[in-house]
């Protein structure tokens, strides 16, 4: 698949996410944490990230995710789009299908930023 709309992966969540409370966010990371909590803001897209999350690490084709929704083909194809592209998960076209795995680098990208600490009044 190509990756040239997907955002660059930071290099490691340990050396560039401390929790917000620690140290403010440099632009880049403001920017592409945003753009990932944006795709994950829709309530279609954040079902589609959990379906193929709960998969344990295993794939997830396009034909399994989209009996759980009432959508067109297109619009499912939009949404998955969007977590493909800021780099929530990733896709390998089989044929005439699409099988989807979460990335979990960029998961842990997320939690680095939102884990313990990362809340204001809460323990480290």
């Amino acid at each position: 698949m190509s990756k040239k709309n997907e955002l660059p992966l930071l290099e490691s969540a340990a050396a560039c996410c401390s929790p917000v409370t620690a140290e403010p966010l440099a632009e880049e990371q403001a920017t592409q944490l945003a753009a990932m909590f944006k795709a994950l803001a829709d309530p279609v897209r954040l079902r589609l990230f959990s379906l193929i999350a709960a998969r344990g690490g295993d794939e997830a084709c396009v034909c399994d995710l989209t009996e759980s929704f009432e959508l067109s083909g297109p619009t499912m194809s939009y949404h998955l789009k969007m977590l493909r592209e800021v780099g929530l998960v990733s896709s390998e076209r089989r044929g005439t299908w699409v099988y989807y795995r979460l990335r979990p680098e960029t998961l842990d990208q997320l939690a680095a930023v939102l884990g313990p600490g990362a809340l204001v009044g809460q323990p480290a």
